[in-house]
């Protein structure tokens, strides 16, 4: 069976044991990674497995915070990588 790639906020509460109200709170803190389409929100499942990758290989706390993607500066044509490596292209 194919995985899904998004969740809605109630599924990713579930996946992660908390409440969907801390994710709902989360998202409107910018400190969880989201998408919103005319007011229904979705969650990258890849977001989630990939906090849940890093703390595997760190062997320690995961923030979500830092998977939230900041806004490109003008001129700026890279994503910021929450691994630290070099900025993924956004062209």
């Amino acid at each position: 069976m194919d995985r899904r790639r998004f969740l809605t906020v109630s599924q990713a509460a579930e996946l992660l044991g908390v409440s969907a109200m801390t994710i709902y709170r989360a998202i409107d803190a910018g400190e969880f990674p989201a998408i919103r389409t005319r007011g229904r929100i979705s969650i990258l499942a890849k977001a989630i497995d990939l906090m849940e990758e890093a703390a595997l290989v760190q062997n320690a706390l995961v923030d979500s915070a830092q998977y939230v993607a900041q806004p490109l500066e003008a001129g700026c044509a890279e994503v910021p990588d929450p691994f630290g490596r070099r900025g993924i292209s956004a062209s």
